[in-house]
């Protein structure tokens, strides 16, 4: 071989060489992080701090990027996305999850827990642990916690005191069949319409009522167009934050593991941020002028939905059921 072939080859070589070594490593991802909620509320604040946590922890080797507000797609399009592993995390409502995987639902469901300190041990139970791993089962993506969403009220243009209150009520609801079991269970008519175009439906009177927790109701602004916020209480709600299973065997062991806990956090602190919010609105919103209806009989509402919680019409057993209420 003459000397200026072997120069060439030798420069070849060397030119491959630094393409590697200055090549960002096989398992390096540009990860997006996707919800519905709206950039002013703490799920969001909480996403972009985790996403600038992993990148941190991860010393570069991975970036996320939080996409707020349904910018790619409603609540259904991002549970579809993250099986195809275009969207890499995602915050979803049990609900949701429980159209992939029916018994992870059971936590969206009105009436379900007592209050806060039940849904918090639900939340560190065994139980909760068995239905993540059967959602991941079912679909290959894993579920890492929870995050406290806020007890779900009923906005409207009327006061409703009682289940009576709301026969024939055309209220919103997410397009979930858990969502919509208070409002069948008293007779009103549940109506689903995307989250981003709830506004203008209460406004041009599409539906005359809707129900979500006091943060959201302030974030979206729904309080400008209806007159009560009636404190029914009915659902404890709260997201799953969730990773595409294909995104997730991408990971190293140790960055699965930094991702785990940097989401746990993440779900800590917007789950502090809620509960003292929900303290405070109350008063936020009477002096904004809407009425704030305290003298709901919950009891009436929570004995007309009980008969549906357990039979064929739900997607979790009887035992499962038991389980969640046994727990302390």
């Amino acid at each position: 071989m003459n000397k200026l072939k072997l120069l060439g080859k030798c420069g070849l070589m060397a030119l491959a060489l630094s393409a590697v070594t200055t090549a960002p490593p096989a398992s390096a991802k540009d990860m997006k992080f996707a919800h519905v909620y709206e950039t002013s509320e703490p799920f969001h604040k909480w996403a972009v701090w985790a996403a600038d946590e992993f990148e941190k922890r991860t010393d570069g080797r991975h970036t996320m990027e939080v996409f707020p507000a349904s910018s790619l797609g409603k609540e259904s399009d991002l549970n579809e996305a993250l099986g195809l592993g275009t969207v890499d995390v995602i915050y979803t409502g049990n609900q949701f999850a429980g159209r992939f995987y029916g018994p992870i639902g059971i936590a969206g469901a009105p009436y379900m827990f007592r209050d806060v300190d039940h849904w918090k041990a639900y939340r560190d139970s065994d139980l909760f642990r068995e239905l993540a791993q059967g959602y991941r089962d079912k679909t290959g993506n894993k579920v890492i916690t929870l995050t406290y969403y806020g007890q779900r009220h009923v906005t409207s243009n009327k006061a409703i005191d009682t289940p009576s209150d709301m026969e024939g009520l055309k209220i919103r609801t997410p397009n979930a069949p858990l969502y919509m079991m208070m409002p069948k269970a008293v007779d009103a008519n549940p109506t689903p319409i995307a989250f981003a175009e709830v506004y203008l439906a209460l406004q041009q009177g599409t539906v005359d009522a809707q129900e979500n927790p006091l943060n959201t109701i302030r974030a979206k602004k729904f309080y400008e167009v209806q007159d009560y916020i009636n404190l029914t209480g009915h659902i404890s709600d709260s997201l799953l934050t969730i990773v595409s299973g294909i995104t997730w065997e991408s990971l190293s062991e140790k960055d699965q593991k930094i991702l785990t806990n940097v989401l746990e956090e993440a779900a800590q602190g917007a789950t502090q941020d809620i509960l003292k919010s929900e303290e405070e609105l109350v008063a936020w919103f009477e002096d904004q002028g809407t009425t704030v209806n305290q003298d709901v009989d919950r009891a009436a509402f929570r004995e007309a939905v009980r008969p549906h919680l357990t039979g064929d019409n739900v997607e979790w057993s009887k035992k499962t059921f038991e389980r969640l209420q046994a727990i302390k």
